[in-house]
C-alpha cells in the first residue's frame, strides 16, 4: 500500500482528518496581538508564589517542579474568545512573560468534554509533544518539546482557505492522548468517546471544535520557549471556572 508523507498509511491518514474534523479545532496564522486590551495581563496580584486568576481547584493541581504555565482564559463559559498567557517561575515568583488574543471552542467550555461537543475541556494538562507542516522553530532537535514534522498535518483543503494553515504549527494538549508520540497519534486511553486531538495551534479568527488556538507568532514563541525540564503545563478554562476554589 502507498504510503503518505510521514509514514502514513492513506487509510490512517484519512482516520486522522476524519479525527479533526471532529475533534480538533480550525484555525489560520496572524500575528501577536500582545499589546491589545484583550491580552493585557491581569490586575497585580499581591501573592506573586501564584498565578492570578486561578483558583485552589486547579492551582493544587498544577506539580511544585512546573516552572512554566500556559494559562488560557475564556472570556465565558459559552464564549469561543480566549486569551492565551505564557508564565514562567523563578525561584517561588511567577511572572506573565507573554499575551495573545485567540480563540477557544465554538461553543466555549466544559467540565466534562465529549466528542464533537465544540466546548473546550476546562482543566491542567502536561504538555509533552508538537509537531506541524513547518519546521520546528526551536531548530534545535536536542531542546525543546519533541517535534514531529509531516505533510499529514495539513488541513484538508475542502476546509475554507483561512483554516489551511491551521496546523503548520502544534503543541499537544495531553488530554485522552499518550504522552511521547506524535500530537497525530489518534490513540485515545479513555476511548473515543471521551475526545481528543486537542491540541494548541494557529488561529484563524474564530472559534474551534475543542482546540485553543493563537497567532502564528505565539505558537512560535511557545516552541521555542517550552522546556520539558521546566515541567510546562496548560491551565484552560473559562474565567469562573479557573477561580473556583472548590469543584462544581
Amino acid at each position: 500500500m502507498t504510503t503518505l508523507c510521514g509514514g502514513w498509511r492513506p487509510a490512517v491518514a484519512t482516520a486522522f482528518l476524519a479525527v479533526l474534523l471532529t475533534s480538533c479545532g480550525a484555525s489560520g496564522s496572524g500575528g501577536s496581538t500582545d499589546r491589545s486590551p484583550a491580552a493585557a495581563a491581569p490586575s497585580p496580584a499581591a501573592d506573586r508564589t501564584r498565578v492570578p486568576g486561578v483558583g485552589d481547584r486547579w492551582w493544587k493541581r498544577i506539580p511544585a517542579d512546573s516552572r512554566q504555565l500556559v494559562v488560557v482564559r475564556g472570556a465565558g463559559v459559552d464564549s469561543a474568545d480566549s486569551t492565551v498567557e505564557l508564565w514562567t517561575r523563578d525561584g517561588r515568583t511567577w511572572s506573565r512573560e507573554r499575551g495573545w488574543s485567540g480563540h477557544n471552542g465554538r461553543k466555549g467550555w466544559t467540565t466534562a468534554h465529549r466528542e464533537n461537543d465544540k466546548r473546550s475541556p476546562v482543566g491542567v494538562f502536561t504538555l509533552s509533544d508538537a509537531g506541524g507542516v513547518l519546521p520546528d522553530p526551536d531548530g534545535d532537535p536536542r531542546a525543546g518539546l519533541p517535534y514531529t514534522r509531516s505533510a499529514s498535518f495539513a488541513a484538508p483543503r475542502y476546509w475554507k482557505r483561512p483554516y489551511w494553515h491551521d496546523f503548520d504549527l502544534v503543541v499537544a494538549i495531553d488530554y485522552n492522548r499518550v504522552r511521547g508520540t506524535s500530537p497525530a497519534d489518534p490513540t485515545r486511553p479513555q476511548g473515543q468517546g471521551k475526545g481528543g486531538s486537542i491540541w494548541l495551534h494557529m488561529d484563524h479568527g474564530s472559534g474551534t471544535s475543542a482546540c485553543v488556538s493563537l497567532p502564528k507568532a505565539g505558537m512560535e514563541h511557545l516552541l521555542r520557549t517550552l522546556d520539558p525540564a521546566k515541567h510546562p503545563r496548560v491551565v484552560m478554562g473559562d474565567r469562573a471556572h479557573l477561580a473556583a476554589d472548590r469543584g462544581r
